[in-house]
């Protein structure tokens, strides 16, 4: 467990920059996803049906069949799947915009990060990062 919790967090580091880059840039961004192979690549994962504007939960679901399904061919070892969500903070009960990492490993190690975050007009400033227990539902 303890080397997909490693794996798991050097995908993250991996996958993060690119959600901040674009929170940014733009004030928002797509689902998209990033994974570990077998020999410890790190290849970015995206997903299209064609439609310029699909909703966010259409994207989080076909990357996450793409997951699964890779997953089952040996093809990843590890997967991270970033998307925009509001969350209640843990220490208020507050909601909060929080970039999501839902990360899942070979090993059983699985896990949902959350990065609050403030975008005003003048700056993006980020707050604290606490995790969640994941479902696990990708390698099953």
């Amino acid at each position: 467990m303890e080397q997909g919790k490693a794996e798991s967090q050097q995908l993250m580091d991996a996958v993060l920059p690119l959600a901040e880059q674009l929170l940014a840039q733009h004030g928002e961004f797509f689902p998209y996803g990033g994974a570990m192979t077998p020999s410890g690549e790190i290849v970015s994962v995206a997903a299209y049906d064609g439609d310029e504007h699909p909703p966010s939960s259409e994207v989080i679901s076909m990357l996450q069949q793409a997951f699964i399904s890779a997953a089952q061919s040996g093809e990843y070892k590890a997967t991270a799947l970033v998307y925009d969500v509001r969350v209640p903070l843990p220490e208020t009960g507050e909601k909060s915009d929080a970039i999501a990492i839902a990360l899942d490993h070979e090993s059983g190690y699985s896990v949902v990060v959350l990065l609050q975050y403030q975008l005003t007009e003048q700056e993006l400033r980020f707050g604290n990062i606490f995790a969640q227990a994941g479902d696990n539902g990708v390698f099953k």
